[in-house]
């Protein structure tokens, strides 16, 4: 999944600020979580951004379904258990007090049914008084369509430009993003397309009930785009 681009997550993303979230998540920790444990389960963690300032707090497991991603974060963080699988099968074993899905990453599910099978799966994955924190993408009414962005890297070795324009396709925004990324002996071009999901918040919360878990939405979150809290 997004394997060519893999590599140059990092640069691309550099100016998210994992040191702050970490902070906040914390917080929301402690303001919801009463079970009595450290255990955490990161669901499409990514290369573990917020480990390094998450991992002498909590004890840290990652999930993702991109593979190099996952060979990027254990060698970003040596010594964490990671698993290669779909958020909407995820089966681990034991459960944990803390689960995280960031960074708008439950858009990829895709579908309603997948958003049940995923929160279906937290519940089972959650100790009794854990908590799960997930960072929605945006829902239709905050979605601006028809918009180009562009990002750019600019290091002596290494320079990217990835640009994307998006769209809403019924339920989901679709996003083709295009890279130029140059090294002193090579320039590639590579596009992707992405397709995220824009679920409302009665769809998390009917996500919840099915999974008797209780919900609650928060307007601002970690960034802005909101966060729901699901508690065991």
């Amino acid at each position: 999944m997004f394997a060519e681009s893999t590599p140059y997550y990092d640069k691309i993303y550099q100016w998210k600020d994992y040191k702050g979230e970490a902070e906040k998540l914390r917080a929301f920790v402690a303001q919801y979580k009463t079970s009595d444990g450290n255990r955490l389960l990161d669901v499409a963690c990514g290369t573990g951004g917020h480990f390094p300032f998450l991992r002498e707090d909590f004890e840290i497991e990652g999930v993702d379904l991109n593979a190099e991603m996952l060979k990027m974060a254990e060698a970003a963080s040596p010594g964490l258990r990671f698993h290669e699988q779909d958020m909407a099968a995820l089966e681990l074993d034991g459960t944990f007090d803390v689960i995280l899905c960031l960074f708008s990453s439950i858009g990829y599910v895709g579908t309603d049914e997948r958003l049940r099978a995923t929160v279906a799966g937290f519940a089972r994955h959650l100790r009794p008084g854990g908590v799960a924190l997930v960072e929605p993408w945006f829902t239709p009414e905050q979605y601006r369509g028809d918009h180009v962005w562009m990002t750019t890297v600019d290091e002596p070795e290494l320079k990217i430009c990835r640009m994307n324009n998006s769209c809403i396709e019924e339920d989901r925004t679709v996003m083709v993003m295009h890279y130029l990324v140059g090294t002193p002996g090579d320039m590639r071009y590579l596009t992707e397309r992405h397709e995220l999901a824009m679920f409302r918040v009665e769809q998390f919360a009917a996500a919840a009930k099915a999974a008797n878990l209780r919900h609650e939405h928060l307007e601002e979150g970690l960034s802005g785009r909101g966060l729901h809290v699901f508690r065991a």
